[in-house]
């Protein structure tokens, strides 16, 4: 069981929170699309530090991997990017600003996420705004192969927005626009599917709980539906046989403490504590007139 802990305010201007990730000493990574893209708290929401500034085009996704580098995926940089914590370049993979043929297959056309194999070191990349594929590439950024292709069939995809990975390498691909998570084994082979989810957006694998999996949902996009209650917004606590342990959010998308407007990504710390961030810029806040910040980093602490 969760309850509302807090919400964090970034100390340095406006931001839009796409990704937030937990390092070993339970430091708080968010990527944002602020001015200040990449910020560190400890867990009480204290700020650390800060930097990237003018080095990304759009962030969207944040790792950390096993040594607590952060691979940061840039969509409109067509790029992932692995730094220290510092923000010293270490890798990057992909051609920066060179977009591949837009649904061609080949890498990439505005990547979102990355996971990290914790068995190899292997490194998965979806591939999901302007492709529809998994790609796979070993530890130094070399590629070894991609699998995927549009539809709505096992194994295709309709925007794949973020992957995870479980204590024995299964990856689990956030199939947004199909409303499912897909299974699949380290080969790429399609082994199943969870549903009954609404635009899964954000993913996260916690594999000191017995294998929980946190899945943040989007609202519905379209005005048809607006007023249907239990179409996201929410955040969906799964087993690892894909069974439902709980819900956080209400029946619509709201600014209350434990409500959400824009569930983006999610990531438990060592209490399993969640935190949940929410592009809530993009989703309602730029489009108000006249437009305004609204909340995007909040905290539920596990009783």
């Amino acid at each position: 069981m969760w309850h509302y802990g807090a919400q964090y305010k970034l100390p340095l201007g406006r931001a839009a929170e796409t990704s937030v990730a937990v390092a070993a000493k339970d430091d708080v990574w968010v990527f944002n699309r602020g001015p200040h893209p990449v910020i560190q708290f400890d867990r009480e929401g204290n700020f650390r530090r800060a930097w990237g500034e003018g080095v990304f085009r759009r962030p969207h996704g944040v790792t950390i991997g096993p040594d607590g580098t952060l691979w940061l995926t840039d969509d409109l940089h067509h790029t992932i990017r692995q730094f220290t914590p510092e923000g010293k370049l270490l890798l990057t993979v992909g051609d920066p600003d060179k977009p591949a043929t837009l649904q061609g297959g080949k890498p990439f056309n505005r990547p979102t996420h990355v996971a990290l194999c914790p068995k190899t070191g292997d490194i998965y990349i979806s591939d999901g705004y302007g492709n529809s594929r998994v790609h796979k590439y070993d530890p130094k950024g070399r590629h070894l192969f991609s699998w995927g292709e549009p539809g709505t069939d096992p194994g295709c995809f309709n925007l794949p927005h973020n992957l995870a990975t479980d204590s024995e390498g299964l990856v689990y691909v956030a199939d947004r626009e199909n409303h499912r998570v897909q299974i699949f084994d380290p080969k790429g082979h399609y082994l199943g599917q969870w549903n009954n989810l609404h635009r899964p957006c954000g993913l996260f694998a916690d594999r000191r709980a017995g294998g929980l999996f946190y899945i943040g949902e989007l609202p519905t996009h379209l005005p048809v539906n607006k007023a249907v209650p239990n179409l996201g917004a929410r955040v969906s606590i799964l087993s690892v046989k894909g069974e439902l342990v709980g819900r956080i959010g209400g029946p619509f998308s709201g600014e209350k403490p434990g409500e959400f407007v824009a569930p983006h990504g999610c990531t438990v710390d060592s209490r399993g504590d969640l935190y949940v961030a929410e592009v809530s810029w993009t989703a309602q806040g730029s489009k108000e007139s006249p437009p305004r910040e609204i909340r995007s980093l909040q905290k539920f602490e596990r009783l």
